[in-house]
C-alpha cells in the first residue's frame, strides 16, 4: 500500500471508498497485519518475559473522575522500567490506563485514540462514553490469543458521561468482558488488591477533586507498601504518580509540581501513620 501510494502520488482507492466509522474493521480489511491481535508470534517455551505495567486506579467524584497510575515497569522479578507512563488520554472526554504487557498495552491505546478520532470525523461527532467502553472491549477481545501466550492487556476506562453529566470507570477481564463500577472507585493490576482496599476505606460519595486526587495517591502508596510490582512516589528521582482529572472541561494532567505536592504532603503524614489514614468510625 505504501509503495502504490510513492509511486502513484495518490491515495489508495481504499482510503477513498466510503465504509464503516470504525478504524479497526478499515484495517481488517486492508492490512490486518497491522492489528495487534492478528500477529503470529514465534513459537515459545512457557510464558514470554516483557515488560508489566502494573497498578492503576480510578474514583469518581460529583461533577467527575480520576485516573491514575503508578510508573514502575517490571519484567519477572526486575524493575524493567522506573517512569513509564501508564495514563493516556483515548479523547476530550475519556482516558485509558494500562496494566498488563506494557508494549502491547501503549500500542492499543494508540490504536484506541485513532478509532475514536476515526469514528468523530466520520460521524460528525463524537461516539457515546458507553460506546467507548464496547469498542475498548472489542480491541481487548482480539487481543486474546496473545493473552493465552502471556501478553495480556487489562486496562482500566475513565470518562466524564457528558450526557449523564457524571463521571463514569470501567473495568476489563482479558476476555474483553467489561463492566462499570458502580461503588465509585475501581482498580487493575499486580497491586489492585491493596489499592482496592485503600479506596474502599477511605472513599465517599461527596469527595472534592483535591480529595480525590489525594486518596488516589494515598491508594497507590498502599499498593506500593504491599507489591513489589508496584513502584511508590520516588523523591530522590523526582518520579511521581501520574494523576488525571477529567470533567465537563475534558481532559486534564496534573503537572509535576501539582503531583509532587500530593506525594510529597503524603509522605509527611506517613512519617507519623505508617499505615496511611484510618476509616472514620460511625
Amino acid at each position: 500500500m505504501e509503495a502504490n501510494t510513492r509511486s502513484t502520488g495518490r491515495l489508495p482507492a481504499a482510503f477513498l471508498t466510503p465504509g464503516s466509522s470504525s478504524f479497526m474493521d478499515f484495517l481488517s480489511d486492508h492490512q490486518p497485519e497491522l492489528l495487534p491481535g492478528k500477529r503470529q508470534l514465534p513459537p515459545v517455551q512457557g510464558v514470554i518475559e516483557a515488560p508489566h505495567g502494573t497498578t492503576i486506579v480510578a474514583v469518581t467524584f460529583p461533577g467527575g473522575v480520576v485516573l491514575a497510575g503508578d510508573r514502575r515497569a517490571t519484567m519477572g522479578n526486575m524493575i524493567a522500567q522506573r517512569d513509564i507512563e501508564k495514563v493516556f488520554p483515548a479523547d476530550e472526554y475519556s482516558a485509558v490506563g494500562i496494566a498488563g504487557t506494557a508494549g502491547l498495552a501503549v500500542e492499543m491505546v494508540k490504536l484506541f485514540q485513532l478509532e475514536l478520532e476515526h469514528f468523530e470525523k466520520v460521524e460528525g461527532v463524537q461516539l457515546s462514553l458507553e460506546g467507548k467502553a464496547n469498542r475498548l472491549s472489542t480491541m481487548i477481545r482480539s487481543n486474546l490469543g496473545m493473552a493465552m501466550q502471556g501478553l495480556a492487556v487489562v486496562p482500566l476506562f475513565a470518562g466524564y458521561d457528558v450526557d449523564r453529566e457524571k463521571g463514569r470507570v470501567f473495568s476489563y477481564d482479558v476476555t474483553g468482558g467489561r463492566s462499570e463500577e458502580h461503588v465509585g472507585y475501581a482498580a487493575t493490576g499486580s497491586g489492585s488488591i491493596f489499592a482496592r482496599g485503600a479506596m474502599k476505606k477511605l472513599y465517599r460519595d461527596d469527595l472534592t477533586e483535591d480529595q480525590a486526587t489525594t486518596l488516589v495517591v494515598q491508594a497507590l502508596y498502599d499498593a506500593a507498601d504491599d507489591d513489589s510490582a508496584t513502584g511508590g512516589p520516588d523523591v530522590a528521582r523526582r518520579i511521581y504518580p501520574i494523576v488525571t482529572v477529567i470533567t465537563e472541561d475534558g481532559f486534564r494532567r496534573l503537572n509535576d509540581d501539582e503531583s509532587s505536592e500530593i506525594a510529597r504532603s503524603i509522605l509527611e503524614r506517613r512519617l507519623e501513620q505508617p499505615d496511611g489514614p484510618r476509616a472514620a468510625l460511625l
